[in-house]
């Protein structure tokens, strides 16, 4: 099967423009993918060669922690952005990255209580709980404010881009950095552009790797969630 990634723009021929299309998986293991055609999660940026974009600064966006999960999975956000870990369970949480994305630990904290960080550089950030083994997400950091998440479908929206030319790139987490590297091109948002080649997204090749937890230790086994955890009163 093949999928059309297509560009489209307004029919008006008023600047900015929307860029649109779709992603699809191949060579995947994952039963949401193989089973049910869940293509969501694949994060889409546009960077301008020549020029600045405008940006927001003090932007805050939100990652839940709620039934032991992290919502948004893939967060896509502009390099300045301060991201709120809300815990939502009635249990503690210790939201952490040893990655070299962006190292940070928030510590342990209760229910109904947030905490934030302050993501000052591009990269990718691998964020698990030092509690609960089976959390993690994923915190894409980019240099630029033209960036789009897939939905269930594969497709995705790039709105307000100003015609110029772009480098494109993907991120998608079960996907090796080589295959990535190949996905990256140039474009040019301009009225009339022809659409972009199909482009699938493999997965083959791709191994998970179990994560440790902030000590770099196995995580014990989950046991009584009603305890209170050692720091829990700091």
């Amino acid at each position: 099967m093949i999928w059309l990634w297509l560009i489209f723009f307004s029919a008006v021929p008023l600047w900015p423009a929307s860029v649109a299309g779709h992603v699809m998986l191949e060579d995947s293991r994952d039963p949401a993918v193989r089973k049910r055609l869940d293509y969501s999660g694949v994060v889409i940026s546009l960077k301008q060669l020549q020029g600045t974009a405008a940006v927001q600064a003090g932007t805050r966006v939100i990652m839940l922690q709620k039934d032991k999960t992290f919502s948004p999975h893939v967060l896509p956000i502009l390099v300045g952005t301060n991201v709120e870990f809300p815990n939502s369970d009635p249990i503690f949480h210790n939201a952490f990255s040893s990655y070299n994305g962006q190292i940070f630990d928030i510590g342990l904290y209760p229910p109904g209580s947030t905490r934030s960080v302050w993501f000052r550089r591009e990269g990718v950030v691998r964020v698990f709980c030092n509690i609960h083994s089976s959390m993690s997400a994923v915190i894409v950091v980019l240099g630029t404010p033209y960036f789009a998440t897939t939905t269930r479908d594969g497709s995705f929206e790039i709105r307000n881009v100003p015609p110029g030319d772009y480098q494109m790139a993907v991120f998608h987490e079960r996907a090796t950095e080589a295959a990535l590297k190949g996905l990256d091109r140039r474009i040019s948002v301009e009225p009339g552009a022809p659409a972009l080649p199909p482009i699938i997204i493999s997965e083959a090749g791709f191994l998970p790797i179990p994560h440790t937890n902030k000590y770099g230790r196995a995580y014990p086994a989950e046991t009584n969630e009603n305890l209170v955890y050692p720091g829990a009163r700091k």
